[in-house]
């Protein structure tokens, strides 16, 4: 067995001038976990957040019920790695042999268990795509044959919770470690008043844009990485949006999600329709648009904006789109 570095608490990317952070860093828990893998492990990919709030899967998605969650905030740390397989017996590298360590360490550590299910028991590629999962290719998810795991801690600031995904590839496994410890909060800031005449406006016309124009991009959408799911906030595209559907109840309009080409197409198709759907159930749900003037597609990555070669290109095309198809 050998272990990877690690997981140790990285500096947030904020400038050193805002006020309080590193107090606040010193006051974050460290991880004491140090994951130990069936093999060489690598580390991918690491992002932090000093406080935030995320959803955790604690049971399995079912049609009736979709994917239940519990929402966790504090301070966030995410980290994924691709072990190695023996060249001699890569079967020997299963979901079960690398998460089994995994979940001994936790109840070494005080977690008790919340939830934890393999492939179809957690409701396969729709509690997949439910959780957030770092992207292709630092976390790799294989539909039929992952595993996941979420435990919970107490501390005397509160819950400490950790949450695994496993898989594997033909020659690799992959780990997702998700936590969210509490933090200290930081220390309110009192801005400077931003003079009347320097407020944001706003200046365009969305209506006069999808009249005169083939599609728009809802730029200011954001998802969880790698999911369906909207992320909780209002979006001032979507309010002008329902604004002009309920002014022109004659309109229609397609929300269209598209995607990067990272992963097979099938997969991307049915990533980009279900936030396409997303977005039109807010737009009903929230909004109060009319069900009938929204219907929601998915195109996955067929339809780029920029180039997939590099990151900057596969961000512009990762996007949902709207576009009029009726004015009668």
């Amino acid at each position: 067995m050998s272990s990877s570095r690690p997981m140790t608490q990285r500096p947030f990317p904020f400038p050193a001038r805002l006020i309080g952070l590193t107090l606040w860093l010193a006051a974050t828990p460290a991880l004491a976990l140090t994951p130990s893998f069936p093999g060489p492990a690598t580390q991918t990919a690491s992002r932090t957040e000093p406080l935030t709030s995320t959803r955790l899967p604690i049971g399995a998605w079912t049609a009736a019920t979709g994917l239940p969650t519990r929402l966790a905030e504090g301070a966030l740390e995410q980290t994924a790695w691709r072990i190695a397989a023996p060249a001699a017996t890569p079967q020997a590298l299963s979901t079960l042999a690398l998460m089994q360590p995994l979940r001994a360490q936790l109840a070494v550590e005080g977690y008790r268990v919340l939830f934890e299910c393999e492939t179809a028991a957690c409701g396969g590629f729709d509690f997949r795509f439910g959780a957030e999962v770092l992207p292709e290719p630092d976390m790799h998810v294989d539909l039929g044959d992952f595993r996941y795991v979420v435990a919970e801690r107490g501390t005397p600031d509160g819950p400490d919770l950790v949450a695994l995904m496993v898989s594997r590839s033909a020659t690799s496994g992959f780990v997702q470690m998700t936590r969210v410890a509490p933090a200290a909060a930081m220390p309110v800031v009192a801005a400077d008043p931003v003079p009347a005449a320097e407020a944001p406006a706003e200046t365009v016309d969305l209506g006069n844009r999808l009249e005169t124009g083939g599609s728009l991009a809802l730029d200011d959408l954001v998802f969880s990485s790698g999911t369906a799911a909207l992320a909780e906030g209002s979006y001032a595209s979507l309010q002008a949006l329902a604004d002009y559907l309920k002014a022109h109840p004659d309109r229609a309009i397609a929300v269209v999600g598209h995607t990067d080409a990272s992963g097979p197409l099938a997969v991307n198709i049915a990533l980009s329709r279900k936030r396409a759907a997303s977005v039109r159930q807010v737009l009903i749900d929230s909004l109060g648009v009319p069900a009938t003037q929204v219907i929601a597609e998915g195109v996955g990555f067929l339809v780029p904006r920029a180039s997939n070669l590099t990151e900057a290109g596969r961000a512009q095309n990762r996007r949902v789109e709207v576009m009029l198809t009726s004015t009668q």
